[in-house]
């Protein structure tokens, strides 16, 4: 699912004098503009590589639309966008298009749990079966997606923990990852990911009915064994979606609405939520499989599988969000926790979310990477090492992108929707452009 290029992320090579250039960025993203338009002109002007990727992949018809938002520090977000809602239609998208980020809800459910520990009310390295007792006694399979007999399994080694469920190391299962046997009994007992359309054959693709509440979804994750022993490798997983069901236990809230009180509301985030009101229709994006390098629709805006409740709110992969809404949580983290005056989570809880937090137990190869470069991991998102100093963020099933450098204050996230993710390299590409974009600007 993770095909993008890590080596393309942004270095502190790629970014030359960091500090001096987020003073230049900044004061250049604050500047007054006679009207929308000269400041979009602007943007573009500043951000020539984004620009014309954005309008590429749009010109190639190879998305509807793709909406690019970037911002230093505290500074207002720019917007680069291209292209419409859907194929076909009239409608411009922009800052205020609806977008299903799928996986970048994970960082917000990470920061969510986190402050539930800033809170006192969990440690980061607490046993799961502490607050969720069925945990208590794991069976791991022997061989990776092998049978689910009692001889392909072992008991688990040590608990999950919250550190564990964080970093995508207790050893849960995901049925979009996982094959044979056990996929096939993630999916008969609900135990999927998210929703993705209300079409047949997109039900027959991604697989399952979901289960009737987070509740219900914890009970069934605890009487499937795990596919790897705890703390030992990396492996994605629905340890954020569980970790919704955490924080409901501990805070004594729904887990949607402790999202709402504590970190939509306070961020602003006023479009971000589990299901898309009928009224923001016009506001909503398409979301195209692409087969044979076509565009086929799977969620049209009018009939979406977003306009009914969701059978729970899916930590994992169940936001939808816009690029002004997600800038906001990005903008927060840069602000180490504040935006605007608002503290909406500390300094200490928004750091401690955004360090590597992979447990010491973890096997010398069982780390996260890709094309050969090693990231850590925080609380939903990778961490970035070495030359990658300070990045943080994570990806969407759609293409969408959402990521801040904590060392230079820099926020970007792309918005746009097909699948499957890897088909183009938009995930790769954009972190890239936005590097070398502002390492124009310093020069300039």
């Amino acid at each position: 699912m993770l095909q993008y290029s890590a080596q393309q992320f942004i270095s502190r090579r790629t970014m030359l004098r960091g500090s001096a250039m987020l003073g230049a960025g900044a004061f250049a993203s604050t500047m007054p503009f006679a009207s929308p338009a000269l400041a979009n002109a602007a943007a573009e002007a500043r951000w020539p590589g984004v620009t014309n990727f954005v309008k590429g992949f749009v010109d190639e018809g190879k998305v509807a639309g793709m909406v690019a938002t970037l911002g230093w520090g505290q500074g207002e977000a720019e917007t680069i966008a291209a292209g419409a809602r859907t194929f076909g239609d009239a409608g411009g998208v922009g800052p205020d298009t609806l977008y299903r980020i799928y996986s970048m809800t994970k960082p917000i459910t990470g920061l969510a749990t986190v402050m539930c520990i800033d809170d006192g009310l969990i440690s980061l390295d607490q046993p799961l079966a502490d607050i969720l007792p069925g945990f208590a006694e794991m069976q791991v399979q022997r061989e990776y997606d092998g049978p689910i007999t009692r001889s392909n399994l072992e008991p688990a080694r040590r608990l999950i923990t919250i550190r564990h469920l964080l970093t995508h190391t207790a050893g849960l299962g995901y049925s979009i990852v996982q094959g044979g046997p056990i996929a096939q009994a993630y999916r008969e007992n609900g135990l999927v990911p998210g929703q993705i359309s209300n079409l047949p054959i997109a039900q027959e693709v991604f697989g399952g009915t979901p289960a009737g509440s987070l509740a219900e979804f914890a009970d069934g994750l605890a009487e499937m064994p795990l596919v790897l022993q705890p703390g030992t490798r990396w492996s994605y997983s629905v340890s954020l979606d569980l970790l919704g069901r955490v924080i409901e236990v501990v805070t004594g809230k729904s887990f949607d609405a402790f999202l709402q009180d504590r970190i939509l509301t306070p961020c602003g985030m006023t479009s971000t939520g589990f299901r898309v009101k009928r009224e923001d229709v016009s506001r909503f994006t398409g979301n195209y499989f692409i087969l044979g390098g076509l565009p086929v629709p799977i969620d049209l805006p009018g009939s979406s599988v977003y306009l009914d409740e969701p059978a729970f709110p899916f930590g994992g992969a169940g936001l939808v969000s816009t690029p002004h809404d997600y800038d906001r949580f990005l903008r927060m983290l840069a602000g180490w926790g504040e935006i605007e005056g608002v503290r909406v989570a500390s300094e200490p809880a928004v750091r401690l979310a955004t360090s590597n937090l992979f447990p010491d137990t973890l096997a010398p190869d069982g780390g996260f990477s890709t094309n050969g470069r090693q990231f850590g991991f925080g609380a939903g998102g990778l961490v970035g090492t070495g030359e990658a100093e300070g990045l943080f963020g994570w990806f969407g099933a759609a293409g969408t992108v959402g990521l801040v450098n904590l060392k230079w204050g820099v926020r970007h996230n792309l918005m746009t929707q097909y699948m499957p993710a890897e088909t183009y390299e938009a995930q790769a590409e954009f972190p890239l452009l936005v590097a070398q974009d502002a390492a124009r600007m310093m020069q300039s």
